[in-house]
């Protein structure tokens, strides 16, 4: 008899088990399906993803190498520029600064020369002589640097190189030629260190005087 109960109670197990099988949720399966799916999508991705070939490796190795070639010469080209240009305008902002001497001795010498008192002495005369041999020293030294004063007198006018800061009547020559220099400009090596600043010629206006009939024939009196 305690066999038989046993036999039974182990048939009966088994027929739970089998049920509870049968009776698998519809999310699990739902679940096993999208699982399928996703691992035959990676399989196709996998076949369509083809390998290169040696030759396009080989090609794209050799593109990569030219790129950084280039790129390196390129540098190389920029630094050698930028060496060039600190060696050839490194004193640009002195040589600017130092055209303010030139200036200075300009003014002094048109400050001499209105003085009343001093106007035809010898000492004038002799002090002109000094301020003109320190002016030209100073031109010779700024020339042996490759600066030198921009040529502005009877040219036409060049904004390049000069600067228009009046005009003047003249009838005498073209309109917009330079025709008085306020101060005298300066370049370096092929840089404009600084513009001339003149005047140029413009047309003389003439004002047509009108009488107080304003010429009216003497047919309509």
């Amino acid at each position: 008899m305690e066999k038989e109960e046993i036999q039974n109670n182990t048939s009966a197990d088994q027929n739970e088990d089998t049920v509870k099988e049968n009776e698998k949720p519809e999310e699990n399966l739902a679940q096993e399906n999208k699982q399928e799916i996703k691992q035959e999508a990676k399989e196709e991705v996998k076949e369509e993803v083809k390998e290169p070939t040696p030759e396009e490796k080989i090609a794209e190795l050799e593109d990569k190498v030219a790129r950084t070639f280039a790129e390196m010469e390129n540098q190389r080209r920029r630094f050698e520029k930028e060496k060039e240009d600190a060696f050839e305008y490194g004193g640009y902002s002195f040589a600017k600064e130092a055209l303010n001497l030139i200036d200075n001795l300009d003014r002094s010498k048109h400050v001499l020369e209105s003085d009343d008192k001093l106007k035809e002495t010898e000492a004038l005369k002799k002090t002109l002589e000094h301020l003109d041999i320190i002016k030209k020293d100073l031109i010779s030294i700024f020339e042996k640097n490759n600066i030198k004063p921009i040529d502005s007198l009877n040219k036409k006018l060049d904004p390049n190189f000069h600067q228009a800061m009046i005009e003047i009547e003249d009838d005498t020559k073209e309109p917009g030629t330079i025709i008085q220099e306020i101060q005298k400009g300066f370049t370096i090596k092929d840089r404009l260190l600084r513009p001339s600043l003149v005047g140029v010629s413009k047309k003389v206006t003439i004002k047509e005087e009108k009488t107080e009939e304003n010429q009216e024939n003497p047919e309509n009196k």
